[in-house]
């Protein structure tokens, strides 16, 4: 009947044509999602976990009742047990509004708990279901590149550079076996390729190291990441040879020395002149000690000799490392356990003859007292000959970027990192379908 009136109107077909328009625009109109749910018609708010709140408090006072709350703790067990929040972490509510011919009602339908910056768990309680979904929010990637030299310490200058602070926490990484942390001058240089990570135009951290210089007492030292084993991701210095070597340069982080290797020091305790075939690294007590090589504990328990609690372990080549006064033992380490280089052993404390919370780290070789310090380092496996001219244009590229001059071939890319080739890049995606 509509449609004859529009024809028999003339001038009327063009204002029914437009209301037809948005009839089906509206139809059509896409629903604005967040996180993954159609906000229309609920009211959104976001709260914080208190401390000492437990999931069903939050949703008792939300109307959830005993015998959902206990159906979610069951759905939830195998993708995200409810034990798992955390105090301070953010969660959002989603409540619908109804009305009966009892009056007006509110009823909340979703509740999203954060995890972090980007991973979330939307729980549902629509009708007499219980879901359980997890998300990530969409993250946007940025290349960066910047460089800085140093006034007092890495930390401290990447705050002063307003920098992510995970990229202090990368470098060291990255550089533990080739750069003494603890030795930095004022003066030495660094630069960096990064990805950054940002949600809503907030910075989340750090991706890919994509390439590094570490100039330090005047000596240059590049990271170039390549993958000569399939998979393994490992930085390599200019000329191919491993950044990995046999020794970490330090068994833990954020430190300073106070105490070097001597043959005659004034103890601090017995305040005579002794040797002192160790270096005293000053930390916070708990501070988490590691151990520096591969290895089997040959001593754990209480050094008679003022140690306090330490940790003997002895290593290929006739090494032996030695870390006193410690607070306590990771779980595990006893005599006989096989430990791997980077592995935690042990927590920083003041026990035994000591003045105050700090590592004596000791090295010995055949039996004798060395300066951990001036350990020679001995490399792992180079870059093969096999790998080396695709190696070579990966650090070509690298270089350049870092140096801001003209990159050949463009920035390198994952597939430059792990040798893969397009044809291969289409298997991936047909076996993955």
């Amino acid at each position: 009947m509509l449609l004859l009136m529009g024809v028999a109107c003339g001038g009327g077909s063009s204002e029914n044509q437009s209301n037809e328009d948005n009839l089906q625009e509206e139809l059509v109109k896409e629903p604005e999602l967040l996180y993954g749910i159609d906000i229309e018609g609920y009211t959104i708010e976001n709260d914080t976990v208190r401390l000492g709140e437990t999931i069903g408090g939050i949703l008792g006072r939300r109307g959830i009742s005993a015998v959902m709350v206990d159906r979610l703790d069951k759905t939830s067990k195998d993708i995200f047990p409810l034990r798992q929040i955390r105090a301070d972490n953010a969660y959002t509510t989603f409540t619908r509004n109804y009305s009966d011919s009892l009056g007006e009602h509110s009823v909340v339908d979703y509740v999203v708990y954060h995890r972090n910056a980007i991973d979330y768990v939307v729980f549902g309680f629509v009708g007499d279901s219980v879901s359980v979904v997890c998300g990530a929010r969409p993250i946007e990637v940025e290349r960066k590149h910047c460089s800085a030299s140093i006034n007092s310490s890495l930390w401290g200058t990447i705050m002063e550079n307003d920098l992510p602070y995970a990229l202090a926490a990368e470098f060291e990484d990255i550089f533990q076996w080739t750069v003494d942390f603890f030795g930095i001058q004022p003066g030495d240089t660094f630069k960096v390729i990064y990805d950054e990570k940002f949600v809503d135009g907030s910075s989340v951290g750090i991706g890919r190291i994509w390439g590094a210089e570490f100039c330090s007492g005047g000596k240059q030292i590049y990271a170039i990441p390549y993958a000569q084993e399939e998979g393994k991701l490992r930085y390599w210095e200019s000329d191919g040879a491993s950044l990995r070597k046999q020794l970490l340069k330090a068994p833990l982080k954020y430190t300073r020395i106070s105490s070097k290797f001597s043959r005659a020091r004034l103890h601090p305790v017995y305040k005579v002149y002794r040797p002192h075939h160790g270096v005293d690294y000053t930390a916070p007590a708990g501070t988490p000690v590691h151990s520096v090589a591969d290895g089997t504990v040959i001593f754990a328990g209480w050094d008679r000799g003022g140690g306090g609690n330490t940790i003997k372990i002895k290593h290929a080549g006739s090494l032996e490392t030695g870390y006193l006064h410690l607070k306590s033992f990771a779980k595990g380490i006893k005599v006989g356990t096989r430990v791997s280089q980077g592995q935690l052993i042990g927590y920083v404390g003041s026990t035994g003859a000591s003045t105050g919370p700090h590592l004596d780290y000791r090295i010995k070789k055949n039996g004798t007292p060395i300066d951990p310090l001036k350990v020679p380092q001995e490399p792992a496996e180079p870059i093969a000959e096999a790998h080396k001219a695709r190696f070579e244009a990966v650090r070509d590229r690298v270089i350049a970027e870092l140096n801001g001059t003209e990159i050949p071939n463009g920035p390198i890319t994952e597939d430059d990192i792990f040798g893969r080739t397009a044809t291969e890049e289409v298997q991936n995606e047909q076996k993955s379908e």
